[in-house]
């Protein structure tokens, strides 16, 4: 028979001591990086002692992995497996994934898909166009909010909470480097005026002033609450290949609008 006092037991069924576990593994994931053992008990509330224990478990079953030298902490395969088995449980990628290839036949052009993250969009399918494109992008990749397409994206189909922290974080590097981006004015008023603009389009665009000789149009798959589940992007080495009018922009539109929930 089961105390009913049992301190492992939450009233709600749960258990104190794996739900403490759970705390500290979703505290890493919070992390960009490797992890102080002192900085990940402080983020997840709980004495140094308790959260060493934890980790020690999470170790053995691959859920973390510890650096050798600094002895930081990480996220480890097992974590990794898990994330992706989730991922591939999402009919929005799943669709979008299928038929990538496809799109990119149609195009000409490279063809991405990423997913939002605790740290902003990342890559997690890529389709290699008919012509040669030099471009560090691959699976795992960040993207950043204001000067990519996927993350102009995600920055106007996503609730302003979700975003803000990346969002915050890149309007201090811009301003912290006197970067000044060539298509949009960073106030909030210059922001609201773009996720406009690319709500009213389904489409955003970047040309080569971000980077050289680089051009994209980045569509959102849309969820049931109206918000990018999923955003495919197109990347081409010509100037046409980001025109919203082009007939890239319309094939990435027709892929996203089939694939997203009216």
């Amino acid at each position: 028979m089961t105390d009913e006092n049992d301190s492992e037991t939450h009233a709600r069924g749960g258990i104190q001591a794996l739900d403490a576990a759970l705390q500290l593994l979703l505290a890493m994931g919070t992390f960009r990086g490797p992890v102080a053992l002192s900085d990940l008990a402080r983020a997840a509330n709980m004495p140094v002692s308790k959260a060493h224990r934890y980790l020690a478990s999470f170790l053995h079953a691959g859920l973390a992995t510890q650096a050798g030298r600094s002895g930081r902490y990480d996220l480890g395969p097992a974590a990794a497996q898990l994330g992706l088995a989730a991922l591939q449980r999402n009919d929005f990628i799943n669709g979008a994934a299928d038929r990538l290839s496809e799109l990119s036949a149609e195009t000409g052009l490279a063809a991405l898909l990423s997913v939002w993250g605790p740290h902003g969009a990342v890559v997690i399918r890529m389709e290699r166009g008919a012509s040669y494109l030099v471009t560090s992008l691959g699976l795992g990749s960040s993207l950043p909010l204001l000067n990519s397409a996927s993350g102009r994206v995600f920055l106007s189909f996503l609730p302003a909470a979700r975003t803000k922290a990346v969002l915050d974080m890149e309007l201090a590097q811009v301003k912290a480097s006197g970067m000044v981006l060539p298509d949009c004015d960073l106030t909030p008023k210059g922001l609201e005026t773009m996720k406009t603009r690319i709500r009213d389009d389904q489409l955003a665009t970047i040309d080569g002033r971000f980077i050289p000789g680089l051009h994209a149009v980045a569509a959102p798959i849309l969820d049931w609450q109206g918000e990018a589940a999923v955003v495919a992007t197109l990347i081409g080495n010509q100037p046409d290949s980001a025109e919203a009018d082009a007939a890239p922009a319309r094939a990435l539109r027709r892929f996203a609008q089939s694939l997203s929930i009216r």
